[in-house]
């Protein structure tokens, strides 16, 4: 391969890559109301041959609470996921934490996952408490003293950016992220509230604004070297 042959295939494979990086600034931005959402990063390097690379990294800081009111809404101040279970039995992770009740009475994600392994809410409570440890506590009606119905519980996972993601705003372990163990003794878990995307559209505007910049460049570059080729092969003949 010539010297020209090699710069034209640095230059696109360098513009694919910041196309790679724009891609995954627009889901970000696309999931800016999405609860508990965390953003994705493309970090690009240049190798020694001036040629760029590119790794996938996720954000997993915490992102603002917001207060709902909603009984069944949760938000965690801090490290961690919940447990959640689909029908066939497999278990994933999240941080999306608005709760409803299904058909059979029990505690579900938005789209249809038990929490934990199974939670069931009574039908006749006129109150319902979630402590910051994750117990669910009710009042039912005639009653003057709560009873425990369950719990919520908490995981951790010690490299959570070796996390694969789901649909449905879920996470699953691997072999990097290693098993998910169980937060004992936290107070985390606030009732009535919503972690909200950790996006910061402004610095996604600014990122944004120096890859077009980039991609400009090395667009234009690639005809300015193409040309230069084109031009070498017909001197030749």
């Amino acid at each position: 391969m010539t010297t020209l042959q090699g710069s034209i295939s640095k230059l696109i494979n360098n513009s694919n890559t910041m196309f790679e990086s724009f891609g995954y600034i627009s889901s970000n931005v696309a999931n800016l109301n999405t609860n508990g959402f965390k953003a994705q990063r493309f970090e690009t390097y240049m190798n020694v041959d001036g040629s760029l690379e590119g790794k996938l990294r996720t954000d997993y800081s915490k992102g603002d609470l917001i207060r709902t009111t909603r009984d069944l809404d949760i938000g965690i101040d801090g490290a961690g996921f919940v447990p959640v279970t689909n029908k066939d039995g497999s278990v994933a992770y999240t941080r999306d934490c608005s709760f409803t009740v299904n058909a059979q009475g029990y505690m579900v994600t938005g789209d249809g996952w038990l929490v934990a392994d199974g939670i069931k809410i009574p039908a006749n409570y006129d109150k319902l408490k979630i402590k910051p440890d994750g117990t669910i506590t009710v009042l039912k009606s005639n009653d003057t003293t709560y009873e425990t119905i369950g719990k919520i519980p908490l995981v951790s996972f010690n490299n959570p950016e070796g996390l694969k993601k789901l649909e449905g705003n879920k996470v699953s372990p691997t072999n990097d992220s290693g098993k998910a163990t169980l937060i004992a003794n936290h107070s985390s878990i606030k009732q009535g509230m919503l972690e909200k995307a950790n996006i910061d559209v402004f610095s996604y505007v600014n990122e944004s604004l120096k890859l077009n910049g980039s991609l400009i460049a090395s667009t234009r570059l690639v005809k300015v070297v193409d040309e230069i080729y084109r031009q070498s092969i017909n001197l030749r003949q």
